[in-house]
Order: C-alpha cells, then structure tokens, then sequence
C-alpha cells in the first residue's frame, strides 16, 4: 500500500487515474477514503487524476495525538504537504463535510495550490453544532477519563482504526492518558469556537476572500442542511450552485453511501465544472 510520511506521520494515499489535471477528494467525518472509491473512478473516467487519502487519525493511516492547531487545520497542513511530496504544484481541492471544510481551509493556508473548490454537503446550523462536537472529541474524552487509553481503544471509531493499521493498538495504548484529554479538549474548543452558520468553523470573511472557481452541492440532512450551502454561495465570490434532485431530509444525518445511485450527476457535474477552468 502506498504511504507518505507527512510530517512525521504515515498518511495513506491512493491515486485513481493515470492522466490529466490533479483533483483532490477527501471525504466527511473521520471515515476512510474507500467510500469515495467508486465517485473517484467515474471523475477519473472524465480525464483527471484523483488524489485520495486517509487524514491522520482516520482510516489506514497512523494515529497522531498531537499538535496546539486545530485538527483540521492540521489536516489541511498534512493534504497540503502530501500534494508537495508527490511534485504536484497546483490542484482541483474538493471534499464532503469535514473534507468540504478541509477543501476550504487548504486555500485560505496555501492558496497557490488550489485551482478551483469543490464543496459537497457543507456543514453548518444548530444540529451540527449540537452533535459533531461530541461525536469528534467529547465521547473519547470521557473514555479517557474513565478507563484510560483501554477504553478510548475500545469505541467504535477507535476498534475502526485500529483494524484499519493495528501498529495504531500500540500507538494509542503508549499515550498518556493526561496527555490524550489535553490534546482532546484543545482540539475540542477550537472546534466550538467558530461560527455555526453557514459553514461550522469558517468565518464569513474566509468565504468572503475565496480568489478561485467554487463549485457548491448541497446535501439534504440536518447536519448538511441545503440552506448552509444556499447562503454560503451567497457570500463567496466566483460560485456556481448545483442542486441534485433530491428532497430534504428530516434526519440528522444522510450517509454517503446513501447517496451512491447519485454518484453518476455528480461526477458528470464536477468534470464539466472543472474542465470549464481548464478552457
């Protein structure tokens, strides 16, 4: 399997496609880069290369407890990097949710990089603000508090990862607990700090300054309200909104994977978006 050591830590990658412009796609959450496999092949298909990965912390990549920035901000340091080490200069960034937001901040931090954005289901509003925080960061916190790194190992998200690279078992099981809590909850109140509306933790000002092409696709969850999208592509400036056929949701959350039959639009979307630029 192809890794990177990306500042220190060993990030899993997988390329689809063999020729054309670059495009980046990192997907929501903390989930692993094979859910987006099969858009990536159709993408591909149109004549790009599609860079996926799996950021530190998810999927077969390795576990990194650690940093005084923001996880994200982390996330996009590490994309960024990863993009350097693989002599790629300039890059389409796209991603779902968190990927969205990822996408987002690797402009603002190293804009010579990005071409063009491609935003899938932005975050945004009370419901995102009132599930994500826990679901990031407090859960594992407690776990911490109560029975140690043992019990961090034993979640859900933790068991995923650990199966994923079991070198992360030991990663995980070497930390000081002390020290988990302390990243945790940094991590934690960055994540909480900023604006719930439109998009979770980017400032308006930050959407106001986006200086390349931006295509948005809203989602139909609570979590991913299409309202967020609406009002983001109201605020940045070259923008183009694409609306799939498809009715909102009253649920808190719609998986990816929910959304395979429309993975076809999509990809037929984003490759006329992007080579549009190209021209």
């Amino acid at each position: 399997m192809p890794f990177a050591l990306v500042r220190n830590v060993q990030i899993y990658y997988q390329i689809i496609g063999d020729q054309g412009p670059w495009f980046t796609l990192s997907t929501g959450g903390r989930r692993s880069h094979a859910e987006f496999i099969p858009l990536a092949k159709k993408i591909a298909e149109g004549g790009f290369r599609v860079l996926l990965h799996d950021r530190r912390n998810t999927g077969a990549s390795e576990v990194s407890i650690a940093g005084q920035d923001g996880e994200e901000i982390i996330w996009a340091d590490d994309l960024a990097e990863l993009l350097r080490q693989l002599g790629i200069e300039k890059a389409f960034i796209g991603g779902a949710s968190s990927g969205a937001r990822l996408s987002i901040l690797v402009n603002q931090r190293h804009p010579e990089i990005a071409k063009a954005l491609v935003l899938l289901r932005l975050t945004g509003g009370e419901t995102a603000a009132s599930r994500l925080p826990k679901k990031y960061y407090q859960q594992f916190i407690d776990a911490a508090k109560s029975g140690g790194m043992q019990a961090v190992c034993d979640t859900a998200d933790y068991q995923e990862r650990i199966a994923a690279r079991p070198e992360n078992l030991d990663v995980l099981m070497k930390m000081d607990p002390a020290e988990f809590i302390r990243v945790l909850e940094n991590w934690l109140s960055i994540f909480v700090s900023g604006p719930k509306y439109p998009v979770m933790g980017v400032e308006e000002s930050t959407l106001q300054a986006i200086k390349v092409p931006v295509l948005i696709i809203p989602g139909n969850d609570r979590t991913h309200a299409r309202e967020n999208a609406v009002a983001a592509a109201q605020i940045i400036p070259q923008v183009e909104l694409f609306q799939l056929p498809i009715e909102d949701q009253d649920a808190d959350i719609i998986s990816f994977t929910q959304w395979a039959p429309l993975e076809d639009a999509i990809a037929t979307k984003v490759i006329s978006f992007l080579k549009d630029i190209q021209k």
